[in-house]
């Protein structure tokens, strides 16, 4: 599967039924553990333009100011040691922000309204793998019916040793026919795969796409990519076939 996802007639149908709902189209939202914190994911688009070099992909820029206030905020569906199941369960939602009874996954959705949604999960689910498609599927079938395009992406790990959390990604994003961000395929170029010696986090430098060894590290792929991925999908809901 391709890093970047060309977008499908299905994938137009829930970001029309989306607008029609009256969901946000310049804004998304981040479904994922640590690595969805806007310290290290995409957080530094909504700052300073001096904070980060695109290089040749001066064209994102376009897309960061379309999605501009997105990138900084801080998502009640992200947190450090989240799994799927934990977007669901109102124990984990922020009582400041969320509703009684509502589970962190359907209070972003309220609170941002987006039009979008990146879910980024599967790394802290080789705990409990029997259920991980199950809620996969949910997040899924909630997205779609409140309108919110979701964008699912592999994982650069392969914590549970065989690749089947990224199998089952990869699986449930072409029988939705929903955009996969096959991030996966996007550091296997890298030294180690993009990720540190445990194996599990990745590889750390400044955002700075026109350097040829920073780009050689796991976080400034991923927000490339993501970049490219949010840029992708955008333009493929609304452009004109």
């Amino acid at each position: 599967m391709p890093v970047i996802p060309v977008v499908s007639d299905r994938a137009r149908e829930i970001f029309q039924h989306g607008i029609e709902l009256g969901r946000n189209p310049n804004a998304f939202a981040k479904v994922g553990d640590c690595g969805g914190t806007p310290s290290w994911f995409l957080g530094v688009f909504d700052g300073p333009p001096d904070n980060y070099r695109l290089g040749e992909y001066e064209y994102l820029r376009e897309t960061i100011e379309h999605f501009a206030g997105s990138f900084a905020r801080e998502s009640v569906t992200t947190r450090p040691g989240f799994s799927i199941a934990s977007v669901f369960a109102p124990l984990w939602a922020d009582p400041a922000q969320c509703k009684s009874g509502e589970g962190p996954l359907i209070c972003e959705y309220r609170i941002t309204n987006a039009g979008f949604a990146i879910i980024m999960m599967g790394t802290n689910d080789h705990w409990h793998q029997d259920i991980f498609e199950k809620e996969m599927r949910r997040a899924i079938e909630d997205s779609i019916e409140r309108g919110v395009l979701p964008i699912l992406s592999t994982k650069a790990d392969n914590v549970e040793q065989d690749g089947s959390i990224n199998a089952t990604i990869v699986r449930l994003a072409q029988e939705y026919d929903i955009p996969l961000w096959n991030f996966w395929a996007a550091v296997q170029p890298l030294p180690n795969h993009g990720l540190q010696d445990d194996g599990v986090h990745l590889t750390w430098v400044g955002n700075r796409f026109d350097d040829p060894e920073a780009v050689q590290r796991g976080w400034p792929v991923r927000n490339l990519t993501a970049l490219q991925v949010l840029d992708a999908v955008w333009r493929g809901v609304t452009e004109e076939k």
